[in-house]
């Protein structure tokens, strides 16, 4: 990316006390897993500034203040903005990318380009890495992986793989991939995540996507919270209503939420983030 639109002024000292992070401070393999794994583990994701009618800003001081400095988190372009920042300022080469979020979908261009995703260069690595802090579901990556297709990654007991995706158009389209449990969607129990290509996209291609996902009246993160919180034990979302608990030992739990005052309670002690003026969890 060209130094003129390089915004990010992360302090990397604060990000790496807010996620728990007292290894090396360098741009090596083992230090992009290790921070991946730990912001993954440390920040949650959420949505309630939609919720509650304003759009996220993307200002490096804003998404400071917001995910490093308090109890809050965000959603993918708050992470993977504070993210790439951090990695640049530790000597790691970051390509912002623009991906299809395609579970589900029939057609992949029948999807917009609203997720963020993250292309790292390693020093001394002739393979660039597919990084991604900000993909709020149970079959996020915990680990960075190799963009490299015919391999299957595992981490944690999520496993990953990369393909191509056949007549996707004039560029070469990579697909993330992630194997659920026994009956996922999918060949073999392997449904695509998001598709993307390599062409490197600007801050002010954020800043629209980031507008339409926070304030277009059918985007779902306007709709109702979306809240995600990984810790080593176990997986723990709150969709609307309806709170799951997935355990490493494959238990689920779930749950309906009645009480207002109950689930802030939920939300604040559990998922580790204050509640803001002006949401209503179940509103």
């Amino acid at each position: 990316m060209p130094e003129t639109e390089r915004t990010t002024t992360f302090d990397p000292y604060a990000y790496l006390k807010r996620i728990g992070w007292d290894g090396e401070r360098r741009a090596d393999p083992a230090t992009l897993r290790g921070l991946h794994t730990a912001h993954a583990r440390t920040i949650p994701f959420e949505n309630l500034d939609p919720v509650r009618g304003v759009v996220p800003s993307l200002a490096p001081d804003d998404i400071t203040a917001k995910l490093v400095h308090s109890r809050r988190g965000g959603y993918c372009y708050e992470h993977n903005t504070l993210f790439a920042g951090v990695l640049e300022t530790l000597g790691f080469r970051v390509t912002r990318l623009a991906a299809r979020v395609v579970v589900g979908a029939d057609r992949f261009e029948s999807r917009p380009r609203t997720h963020m995703t993250l292309l790292v260069e390693v020093p001394g690595d002739p393979r660039p890495h597919l990084a991604d802090v900000g993909y709020g579901t149970i079959r996020a990556l915990l680990e960075p992986v190799p963009l490299v297709t015919g391999a299957e990654f595992h981490a944690e007991g999520r496993r990953h793989r990369l393909v191509h995706a056949p007549d996707a158009g004039p560029l070469e389209t990579w697909v993330l991939e992630a194997h659920g449990p026994d009956g996922a969607d999918g060949a073999d129990g392997w449904e695509a995540q998001y598709a993307f290509t390599l062409e490197p996209y600007a801050q002010s291609d954020f800043e629209v996507a980031n507008w339409y996902v926070g304030a277009h009246p059918r985007s779902p993160f306007r709709r109702r919270p979306y809240l995600q919180n990984l810790t080593p034990d176990r997986h723990l979302l709150l969709d609307g209503h309806r709170l799951t608990e997935t355990h490493t030992d494959g238990t689920v739990t779930t749950r309906e939420l009645t009480d207002e005052r109950d689930a802030r309670r939920l939300v604040e002690e559990r998922f580790e983030i204050d509640v803001p003026d002006g949401v209503l969890l179940l509103g």
